[in-house]
């Protein structure tokens, strides 16, 4: 069973975490700076509101400018014509244009351009997110069941027509208003949806992280956190899958910050 030790220990986690989930979201290019996502379709083309010629090409995106234009791409200034390689659902290289950053990305095969802003209104008017109070109730004693063999899982994206595709290493099980059970992903966390998104937390889908040691575990929702969809318009979050669509409510961790 769940100990006093275990919620002095998750009481203690979870103060730290939000002063540490307060600085990343604060960071000048995280992900309160987007402000605008161009999905790359056709030839190369002008983008509305940056400097040069972008175009989809074979494992990446074409990007023409002169020096005068100050396109910097890993660390040099773009004169001419420059290829910028994409990784398929990664993180893309950050293409620097002034104090902005330019996200060159692939997701479903698709290239875009993601624009990180200093300058963000969203970014400006943050001072945290919103959270429930920590609540003992939900630090709950569990058992992390992994998987023989790690297990390819497909789930859809809050941007409709994109797929994600995720690792499922294994299953969390705990008793919640009876017994539940969450799929986890490589990295150790479960995304899910529970009773209250949509109304209190955000109608897309919450990842909470899950120790994948093996046997008996701590599933503390208090640190339950938003993916960035929850916070802008132009992040391609992944949804939960299937199974992960709680029924209970769970009142804990961050709550819906729009």
């Amino acid at each position: 069973m769940t100990t006093t030790a275990d919620i002095d220990t998750a009481r203690a986690a979870w103060e730290a975490w939000r002063t540490s989930r307060t600085a990343e979201l604060s960071k000048p290019h995280g992900w309160l700076s987007l402000t605008g996502l161009h999905w790359l379709v056709g030839g190369p083309a002008a983008v509305e509101g940056l400097p040069g010629v972008w175009g989809s090409v074979e494992g990446g995106v074409s990007v023409t400018a002169t020096a005068a234009d100050e396109v910097v791409v890993e660390g040099a200034v773009v004169d001419g014509t420059v290829r910028v390689q994409t990784v398929e659902g990664g993180p893309g290289i950050l293409v620097g244009i002034g104090e902005r950053r330019v996200e060159v990305m692939q997701r479903s095969g698709m290239h875009a351009l993601r624009v990180r802003d200093p300058q963000s209104p969203t970014l400006a008017a943050f001072t945290g997110v919103p959270v429930f109070d920590f609540d003992e109730r939900y630090v709950l004693d569990a058992e992390f069941v992994p998987h023989a063999q790690v297990q390819d899982v497909v789930v859809g994206a809050v941007v409709e027509g994109l797929q994600h595709h995720q690792q499922a290493v294994g299953v969390v099980r705990f008793e919640l208003g009876g017994p539940q059970q969450l799929t986890v992903f490589r990295g150790g966390s479960a995304l899910f949806t529970d009773a209250t998104s949509g109304v209190t937390t955000t109608g897309t889908t919450r990842s909470v992280p899950v120790p994948t040691v093996g046997g008996r575990v701590v599933l503390d929702f208090n640190r339950a956190q938003n993916l960035p969809c929850a916070f802008t318009d132009h992040a391609t979050c992944p949804l939960p899958p299937a199974e992960n669509r709680l029924t209970v409510a769970v009142p804990a961790g961050e709550k819906d910050p729009r």
